[in-house]
């Protein structure tokens, strides 16, 4: 594993962790002060290819990294602060796309995104 994949592997770590390409570089370039952005999308870019982080479009701002890609979950996005965690939804395995609706597709992923506003924002807004 080269050095720069390495650094974007640990700043990474952690649960619930979903950053964007440009937080990676800012903390990776504490420990590896001469990674470039460049080389950051990159290595984000050959770690999805590999399956070994998921993209995380939150429908608004950058895209985001998450490396929990072994539990299957859903996310949950604040619409205040941006804010994403990983949740499990309730009866998830039995959301079906009809055949009718399918288009002629087959439909190998479902991607559900649970919006809000978190309890900081919450307050922020009283």
């Amino acid at each position: 594993m080269t050095p720069q994949r390495r650094v974007v592997a640990e700043v990474l770590r952690g649960e619930h962790v979903h950053l964007s390409a440009e937080t990676i570089h800012a903390r990776a370039r504490r420990r590896l002060p001469e990674i470039s952005l460049a080389t950051v999308y990159n290595t984000l870019n050959e770690l999805v290819a590999m399956g070994e982080l998921l993209e995380v479009s939150p429908g608004y701002g950058p895209k985001r990294y998450d490396p929990n890609v072994v539990d299957h979950h859903q996310h949950l996005v604040c619409l205040g602060c941006n804010d994403i965690l990983d949740v499990h939804p309730a009866g998830e395995a039995d959301l079906v796309l009809p055949p009718e609706d399918r288009h002629g597709y087959e439909v190998v992923d479902v991607d559900v995104v649970f919006r809000g506003h978190c309890p900081t924002c919450q307050h922020r807004h009283r």
